[in-house]
């Protein structure tokens, strides 16, 4: 029998002073804004969060700024494309050039990168050999966090596939590794990253970031997919019996952060987790 997951704590009632909160993506899920929620409740904070889709990320932030809106969680296709109307790059973001967190200080915009620091802390505990080649799909803004994340973890045969051949040489070169536009060597990668829309709800549900005997040769995979997480490498990977880092465990470490940085409480593990099954419900 499965065990049931935890009922949220009450919420408060909402005031004029109640702080805002809000997630700005093309796709919005309910995950960050029932996890956000769960563990404002949980610490009686008096905050509330609400996701969006903006139709001009330039008005959008404009709002942030005179509102004011305390935290702005950023995905794709904006995370690069904020960086112009931010004030202060902190160095998360400021290294790989990518923004998922701003926080506002007073109408002041500060940018952080959360998500480099929930894929390179699962990379230190997945016990993946660190002389494995390995092959990142992507090249956006969730691509910088990972191979940074790969390179700062100690892996160096790294291959970003991309089909735009001016942001995978981009990418790759600044981390000193290699640029392929596709790979069909089904010997070559050990490590299969996926930080493309491959495997999200939509049109991508179904499609494989790397063909078929790719990842059959593979030894290990993550998919930064966390909508749904079972995508289909993951399924593939795991059918096969080979360890892989799922999206859903990056997507509960990158919101954990943005709440510490949005209230300054950092969330017990236990409440983490708590937050994240519950989101995932929803």
């Amino acid at each position: 029998m499965t065990a049931a997951l935890p009922d949220p704590p009450h919420a408060r009632a909402l005031t004029s002073d109640t702080i805002l909160c809000v997630s700005m993506s093309a796709r919005p899920s309910n995950f960050g804004t029932r996890f956000h929620n769960y563990l404002y409740n949980a610490y009686d904070l008096n905050y509330v969060y609400k996701g969006f889709a903006p139709a001009d990320i330039a008005a959008a932030m404009m709002g942030v700024r005179g509102l004011p809106i305390r935290g702005a969680a950023v995905s794709m296709p904006y995370k690069e494309a904020v960086i112009e109307l931010i004030d202060v790059m902190e160095p998360s973001a400021a290294a790989i050039d990518s923004v998922n967190t701003i926080v506002n200080d007073d109408g002041m915009l500060r940018a952080y990168n959360t998500d480099y620091q929930a894929v390179a802390d699962l990379l230190t505990d997945s016990g993946f050999d660190r002389g494995w080649a390995v092959a990142v799909a992507g090249s956006g803004g969730m691509a910088k966090a990972v191979v940074a994340a790969l390179r700062d973890t100690g892996f160096t045969d790294v291959t970003v596939v991309a089909r735009n051949t001016q942001t995978g040489t981009d990418l790759a070169g600044r981390y000193g590794f290699a640029h392929r536009s596709a790979v069909d060597d089904a010997d070559r990668y050990a490590l299969l990253v996926n930080a493309t829309p491959n495997g999200m709800s939509g049109a991508d549900a179904d499609r494989l970031p790397f063909p078929e005997a790719v990842v059959d040769a593979a030894f290990a995979g993550f998919d930064v997919v966390a909508l749904p997480s079972d995508t289909p490498l993951v399924r593939r990977l795991r059918a096969a019996g080979k360890p892989v880092i799922s999206g859903d465990s990056v997507i509960a470490g990158q919101a954990a952060a943005q709440f510490a940085l949005y209230t300054g409480v950092t969330p017990s593990p236990e409440l983490v987790r708590e937050a994240a099954d519950y989101a995932s419900r929803g």
